[in-house]
């Protein structure tokens, strides 16, 4: 049996007595409040436990009871924290004490400069580089107008060092000097100072150039169109290729052209060619020559692949040319006055073997109307007969002093130009048929060829004695003597070929009775290429007939050993 005297209890102090460093390594929290308020929440449970078998305990006088625990425990804990944190920074302090005992006094000093006295505080010294970063911060929140300005407005350095002959002003002498006499105002101005003289000058290039230059303007921005421009810049160079594309009208001097393979290389001959003329529609070349044969041949400047033969028997031609549209071909031979027409969409040959009313014994020589309405053929005594393209019918004759030489259509067709053996000119209207004008080729004894532009400026006459005189339409028909605009004497023999090509840009003149006698002749310069022919090479040998292209890409010609020698001419793209 337990006696029923209390016992004598254990008493808990809020506040134990610890030493400094004891305290330092403990866990302020669990010891300071955990334990004296857990023994105070076991009391009433061993109470509760306690009294279903024992008697009540007698409660302890007034004097002898516990203060309340919680107070006490959390005003330890804050005592502990303000000790621990005490002791934390004066053994911060100890460590960098003996830190800085060893480091030298400049490095103390700069330290101290730079972050100011640690001592004193080192909460200031973070308080103080946290507002350096917030401020950085908000310098970078800044406008570009804002900081362009701060750049611009940069304080003015002081120069280090000053000479003093540079601030005394040196007088320029302005009227001995031949350049800078002309300088002067009046005659008072015999001596100026630099920065006037510099500033006269500038007036002088200003005047001279109109005012200031854009690249002279430091102070102006960048606009939206120079930045474009320095993106196209970038932009080229980025890229390679061909920069530089060819002008719209030919240049004069040298011709950019190459050699293609012969136009006949398929259907080789030796038999002289008489007549080379390009399809004025399709990518088509006819090469017509003395072997009784006409060929057509497709174009591509690397082969030249034959299409089809045309076989004439006992037919050496004369001249063969495609009709305006393309569909026909005529042919004439060169003791003969047949005159063949091949049907190129059927496929057959007509001859034509008598035109009624046409009184010639042999028909060679012929032209075609630019329009396709009408063929002129060259009689003998002095005769041209006009007949219709469609019917083959003779609509009329024109007759000239002397022997006909030559003929040409205007480019309107509405007018003929007929080329005497005497070296008059004389030119007819289709429709009435009547000699609007009649003059002399300026220093022409002989005439064998005529061609006129397709623009309707250009009419040149080729003579016996090599010349080829260039007059303007407009004057061969106003004037009873016009005056050549140019005379192109670069060949020695007859001119027997002229040829425009369809830009009115070259003039093709060539002779038949010497080697390598041909030439083209750049319009409106009126001056000869000099890269053609290339007299090294000498494979022209002698020229008989020539043509270019329909959009002047392509330029051939035929010559007495059976070759259709054909060129490039690079500055026109098309065929």
């Amino acid at each position: 049996m337990r006696s029923g005297a209390p016992r004598e209890r254990l008493r808990f102090f809020s506040s134990p007595t610890m030493p400094p460093k004891r305290r330092s390594r403990t866990k302020p929290d669990r010891r300071a409040g955990a334990r004296p308020g857990l023994k105070t929440q076991m009391k009433p449970d061993r109470r509760s436990r306690a009294g279903t078998g024992r008697p009540p305990r007698e409660a302890a006088p007034s004097s002898q009871r516990i203060p309340p625990a919680r107070p006490n425990a959390v005003a330890a804990a804050l005592a502990v924290a303000a000790a621990t944190a005490e002791e934390e920074t004066r053994l911060r302090q100890r460590h960098r004490l003996t830190l800085e005992e060893d480091k030298p006094a400049v490095e103390r000093c700069l330290e101290e400069l730079v972050f100011g006295d640690v001592e004193a505080d080192e909460d200031a010294l973070l308080q103080r580089l946290r507002v350096a970063r917030v401020q950085l911060h908000e310098d970078s929140d800044d406008s570009e107008v804002e900081n362009e300005a701060k750049d611009n407005f940069s304080p003015q350095k002081k120069p280090v060092w000053v000479d003093e002959e540079d601030e005394d002003e040196e007088m320029v002498d302005m009227k001995n000097n031949r350049f800078r006499k002309d300088l002067m105002k009046n005659a008072s101005e015999s001596k100026l100072s630099k920065e006037k003289l510099q500033e006269r000058l500038k007036e002088e290039f200003q005047h001279a150039m109109g005012g200031v230059p854009a690249w002279a303007e430091t102070s102006k921005r960048k606009t939206s169109s120079d930045d474009e421009s320095e993106e196209d810049e970038d932009d080229l160079l980025q890229r390679t290729g061909n920069f530089l594309s060819t002008s719209a009208s030919l240049p004069r001097g040298i011709l950019k052209m190459k050699n293609c393979q012969h136009a006949n290389a398929e259907r080789p001959t030796t038999a002289q060619i008489s007549s080379v003329q390009f399809h004025p529609c399709a990518q088509v070349v006819m090469v017509a020559g003395l072997d009784n044969a006409f060929s057509l041949f497709q174009v591509d400047g690397k082969t030249n692949p034959k299409i089809q033969s045309i076989y004439l028997e006992r037919f050496p031609i004369f001249k063969a040319c495609f009709s305006v549209n393309g569909e026909q071909v005529l042919a004439t031979s060169t003791h003969s006055k047949v005159l063949y027409v091949y049907d190129m969409l059927a496929g057959k040959l007509i001859p034509v073997h008598q035109v009624r009313g046409l009184k010639e014994r042999i028909v060679r020589s012929f032209e075609l109307s630019p329009d396709g309405s009408f063929l002129l053929i060259n009689g003998i005594a002095g005769y041209s007969h006009l007949l219709s393209m469609k019917t083959k019918e003779l609509i009329g004759s024109m007759k000239i002093n002397g022997r006909v030489s030559a003929s040409t259509f205007t480019s309107d067709s509405k007018k003929i130009y007929t080329y005497s053996g005497d070296g008059e000119v004389y030119v007819w209207d289709v429709n009435s048929r009547k000699c609007l004008n009649r003059f002399v080729d300026e220093g022409s004894l002989r005439g064998l060829s005529i061609a006129t532009s397709r623009n309707g400026q250009y009419v040149a006459c080729g003579s016996g004695c090599g010349v080829v005189n260039i007059y303007n339409q407009d004057s061969c028909l106003q004037e009873t003597n016009p005056k050549p605009i140019k005379a192109i004497m670069n060949l020695v023999t007859g001119v027997t070929s002229l040829a425009f090509n369809p830009t009115t840009e070259i003039l093709a003149i060539a002779s038949e009775t010497m080697k390598e006698a041909v030439r083209l002749v750049h319009l409106p310069s009126c001056t000869v290429f000099s890269n053609f022919p290339v007299v090294k090479k000498k494979n022209i040998s002698h020229v008989h007939s020539m043509d270019f292209s329909p959009r002047g890409g392509y330029f051939a010609l035929g010559n007495e050993k059976g070759k259709a020698l054909m060129y490039r001419l690079h500055h026109y793209s098309d065929f």
